[in-house]
């Protein structure tokens, strides 16, 4: 989210957030193997399945079959799989031994509820060699959005069900009996009865359809080697577009009936992608085709299934009309990572979830490397900053993680699907692209690919690869930015004709660290031309600076972290901040230079290592910014600073407000409201960016000719007077005059939203409901727990809260009733903490840092008169 939350109560609500959506999502106690291990043992080793499913889309329940061939290693009297939610028929669990006549019952069959595993016993140990567990059982079509769920849509006023897998990272289990762990690769032969009249996907392509009455039996063909998280099925009612890549992979986008044309834009992004993945990785898709269904109840972004990748309606689908230009740059970044997975996940996959951020931040970082192929224009590197950005953000905190975190529950493993592991390990593969040079690590990357396709990989072998292409000490520079959490702040001083650097663990607290890094450091004196970089090792370095540097003179700088493509943070002296500053409003600073100067004083002035004042200086540098990208952080930032001042020193709200107001005044009155034609998708989501900003400055003049474009477009939704770009900003500022009294703009969002069932309008309406007045705050919450919100969405209303309505959603969120208190410490008595542990010590870190914050900007002498000054025009 773009906002910085202030305060202490709002912070609460994040926490509170965060149990909301764990008590969402994590009904039922999930564990390891076997007691004291997370791991399942390698005796026996799944080779083949042969898996038939039978979902009934109107009881919502499922029937399964399963054979699976296997290797027993050794002779041991067990067989110990994952199962969960699951019942196994009675007496339909047998072995046999290939080859053999003799068909083995287990003695005991042992569902074990907390630990997610069935223990098949045997009388006696089972022959070493090959052979087939068999077994049938039936499970539920469930509302929680993992294993296999049901998805509800509507078809007039009829709502029906589709049945969808979504199994990552640890929920095939709840589909059918399996070794469900990434290293446990094995082949896939699956079957699906399902009703006549129903679409039916897999993996693979179909080898034989049966009709038989009102149902159908789907056979597709067999899979390549792959882990059970891959596996996917979707049955339901289905429309496509369909293309062909230039080396004759089938493409298609499936969405519901009448929808199919927004997957245009999506189709066209996969249909060049794919080839240039072949390309890129020296290996081609290794499948026959490519499927992407957008599904209505989807809990993440997209799913990298092999062959068939499942999406949020809202990341696959496109309205030319009604989607803003931010929307078409996410729908290409989502397909692109996607696309990615299918080498880089797929075909060579972690070899257990310690190494989940082998999958998502390479994934994370090659998705850009794809956009800017596709679409240069959109300058998506400058735009990568801002995923640096949230990586440093969480990596800052004492309550972080390591890149590489042990996971020994598997609970845990959904706590590790973050910033940290998509995009801080996007950050760091683009440090070491840039160190190694782009060409030297593509070389070693398709090695990589090549040597362990089919099968499973560490970090540690990737680094193997990268060395052997490039001979520099990949191991040993990556160790220390994977191993151990945070990252490092330099602090910079020029002496004589030497730069000093110590590097100390930078943390958002403000308090020192522990943490040492290899770092490829990067610097420019004066010029672009006088590139250099160098390996800095332990904590204090000296750099001798070749070119004689007066900081005091026009034009003269030094910038480190060039392009700010590592991942450190630099803070300056005086004199060399102040020259850097001249060199910003002077123009001499690329846009990723300016984008990281500002970035970086921003997150020193919150740790309280700068002053407010610093940071509001620097601000002013940027007057005449036209970078979108730069602008866009510019706005990111200026809000945080609106909400930071607001709880510190309320006196000066307004002041602070007309001081931001006037800051980005020019860059709008430069896009303006109207688009021009033929103007670039970064302009259009700049406008959105700088009318949204204004507004929730209350700059009156954007507010009102706002609310005039949004009541045209009440009246007449083909009016061009409001493009999607903008209707957020509309949306704000007709938010901005409901009251208790008048609620008649609130009221007007609600039509909208009911009218329309494009997901990309919905999220709009339902990030701007609870922005302003107290008085609808507690109406708009409650629309979570109707039907009219999405399980998925719920978050976009509970996220939009601003400071006027932070108390009433916290006093929501807690709950008024002794019964919802009853069921919390119920929930909380049965399953625990695990699954939101650290993100709950996280939200507790960010409240004791934005107190300290307050505290520290209270203290700043004369900060009133300054802002009344700097509010000026």
């Amino acid at each position: 989210m773009a906002f910085r939350f202030a305060a202490a109560a709002f912070a609460a609500l994040v926490l509170a957030t965060a149990i909301f959506f764990a008590r969402m999502r994590d009904n039922d106690e999930s564990g390891g193997a076997v007691k004291g291990s997370p791991r399942l043992p390698t005796s026996v080793l799944p080779r083949h399945y042969n898996l038939r499913l039978k979902p009934d889309l109107q009881a919502c329940v499922f029937d399964g079959d399963l054979s699976v061939d296997v290797e027993v290693v050794e002779g041991v009297d067990e067989i110990i799989i994952n199962a969960a939610d699951l019942k196994v028929r009675d007496g339909s669990v047998s072995f046999r031994p290939t080859g053999s006549s003799q068909v083995l019952k287990p003695a005991t069959l042992d569902l074990v509820t907390d630990h997610e595993i069935l223990v098949m016993k045997f009388k006696e140990a089972l022959p070493v060699g090959q052979g087939t567990l068999s077994m049938s059982f039936e499970g539920t079509l469930n509302d929680q959005m993992k294993g296999f769920y049901r998805s509800s849509y509507s078809v007039g006023d009829e709502k029906r069900n589709m049945a969808v897998t979504q199994f990552e990272p640890a929920d095939a289990r709840r589909c059918f009996p399996s070794w469900d762990e990434p290293s446990f690769k094995a082949t896939f032969k699956i079957v699906i009865e399902a009703p006549a009249d129903r679409v039916v996907l897999s993996n693979m392509p179909v080898e034989n359809e049966k009709m038989s009455g009102d149902s159908k039996v789907v056979e597709f063909q067999v899979t390549p080697i792959m882990s059970t998280y891959l596996v996917a099925v979707v049955v339901g009612e289905l429309s496509y577009l369909e293309g062909t890549t230039r080396d004759g992979t089938s493409v298609r986008v499936y969405t519901l009936p009448g929808k199919a044309e927004l997957g245009k834009f999506a189709l066209g992004v996969a249909v060049e992608t794919l080839p240039f993945y072949t390309e890129y990785f020296e290996t081609p898709y290794p499948l026959p085709k490519m499927d992407m269904v957008a599904i209505p109840d989807f809990a993440a972004g997209a799913m990298e299934n092999y062959g068939l990748v499942t999406y949020r309606e809202t990341a696959l689908l496109f309205d030319e009309k009604h989607s803003a230009a931010a929307n078409k740059q996410r729908v290409a970044v989502v397909v692109t990572h996607e696309l990615a997975h299918q080498w880089f996940g797929n075909l060579v996959t972690m070899e257990w979830w310690t190494h989940l951020w082998l999958n998502e931040g390479f994934a994370t970082w090659v998705s850009y490397l794809a956009a800017d192929y596709l679409f240069p224009e959109w300058k998506v590197w400058t735009q990568f900053n801002e995923l640096t950005v949230d990586a440093y953000r969480l990596d800052g905190l004492v309550e972080s993680h390591p890149i590489e975190v042990e996971v020994g529950h598997v609970r845990e493993i959904d706590e590790i699907f973050d910033a940290i592991s998509y995009k801080k390990g996007a950050s760091i593969i683009r440090m070491l692209q840039t160190y190694l040079c782009a060409k030297t690590f593509q070389k070693g990357l398709a090695s990589y690919i090549k040597k362990f396709a089919y099968r499973n990989a560490a970090t540690e072998d990737l680094w193997d690869s990268l060395s052997s292409e490039s001979g520099q000490p990949v191991k040993e520079l990556m160790n220390s930015w994977t191993k151990q959490k945070g990252y490092p702040v330099l602090a910079v001083k020029l002496v004589g004709d030497a730069l000093e650097l110590h590097q100390s663990q930078f943390l958002s607290t403000g308090q020192p660290g522990f943490g040492e890094w290899v770092i490829p450091l990067t610097l420019c004196c004066n010029s672009y031309d006088s590139y250099k970089t160098s390996l800095v090792r332990g904590t204090s370095a000296r750099i001798p600076i070749s070119h004689e540097v007066d900081t005091k003179s026009k034009g003269k700088w030094i910038k480190l972290n060039v392009g700010q493509t590592g991942f450190y943070r630099v803070q300056y002296d005086d004199h060399l901040a102040a020259s850097l500053r001249s060199a910003i409003s002077g123009g001499y600073l690329q846009p990723d230079d300016r984008f990281g100067v500002l970035d970086d004083i921003y997150a020193l002035c919150k740790a309280c290592r700068e002053p407010m004042r610093v940071l509001l200086s620097l601000m002013e540098a940027y007057s005449a910014e036209a970078d979108p990208a730069v602008l866009g952080h510019l706005i990111t930032v200026s809000r945080g600073v609106s909400w930071i001042l607001a709880d510190a020193i309320p006196a000066v709200a307004e002041d602070t407000k007309g001081f931001l107001s006037r800051l980005l005044l020019a860059p709008a009155k430069n896009v303006g409201w109207d688009a021009v034609p033929g103007e670039s998708d970064l302009v259009s989501m700049l406008r959105g960016d700088l009318m949204l900003a204004l507004v929730l400055f209350g700059h009156e003049p954007t507010v009102i000719e706002a609310k005039e474009r949004f009541y045209e477009f009440l009246k007449d939704r083909n009016t061009s007077r409001l493009p999607a770009d903008i209707r957020k900003a509309a949306y704000s500022a007709v938010m901005r005059s409901v009251t208790a009294a008048d609620k008649s703009g609130y009221d007007a969002l609600l039509q909208i939203y009911r009218e329309t069932d494009l997901g990309q309008e919905r999220t709009r309406i339902l990030c701007t409901v609870v922005l302003w007045h107290d008085s609808v705050v507690r109406e708009a919450l409650n629309l979570i727990l109707t039907d009219e919100v999405r399980n998925q969405d719920a978050f976009f209303v509970l996220g939009g809260v601003r400071r006027e309505g932070r108390e009433t959603a916290w006093s929501w969120l807690k709950f008024s009733s002794q019964e919802k208190a009853d069921e919390i410490e119920e929930f909380f008595r049965q399953h625990g903490m695990l699954a939101i542990e650290r993100t709950v010590s996280q939200c507790v870190e960010r409240v004791r840092i934005n107190a300290r914050w307050v505290e520290f900007i209270r203290e700043e002498e004369g900060f009133k008169e300054l802002i009344s000054e700097l509010a000026l025009p």
